[in-house]
């Protein structure tokens, strides 16, 4: 099932600086939030899950540029957890820091510097623990 970004916690449980794209030690664990949304209207979260998976699967994209991509939605849309949701699994799918911070950088006409410093600095959260 892939979780809604907001609906995740991170946690991890290696404490290195830096980890390998094969060697990240990081659970993904439903918030209690998620999970008390899931029993209670599980047929809504099957079918969002199933979009989810769809709109994966429908073009050529790969897993790096749509996380990159969702990144940026999560900033333009000032969602801190989404953010870090996509800049870690942006990172797990091969991005570098560097295309992390280009993929916000290039909001700031659109979205305002102080929305997009705000959001370089999630970005930084998860490259300093990554």
């Amino acid at each position: 099932m892939i979780f809604p970004d907001y609906l995740v916690d991170y946690q991890y449980t290696d404490s290195s600086a830096h980890h390998a794209k094969e060697d990240t030690n990081m659970a993904r664990q439903p918030a209690e939030h998620f999970l008390k949304l899931k029993e209670r209207h599980g047929e809504l979260i099957k079918a969002l899950d199933a979009v989810a998976v769809a709109a994966r699967n429908s073009g050529p994209l790969d897993e790096k540029t749509i996380h990159l991509i969702q990144l940026a939605a999560a900033a333009a849309i000032r969602s801190h957890g989404a953010a870090h949701s996509h800049a870690i699994r942006a990172m797990e799918a091969g991005a570098t820091p560097e295309e992390l911070r280009q993929a916000v950088l290039v909001l700031t006409s659109t979205i305002g510097f102080p929305t997009t410093a705000a959001a370089l600095s999630w970005v930084d959260d998860v490259i300093a623990t990554f």
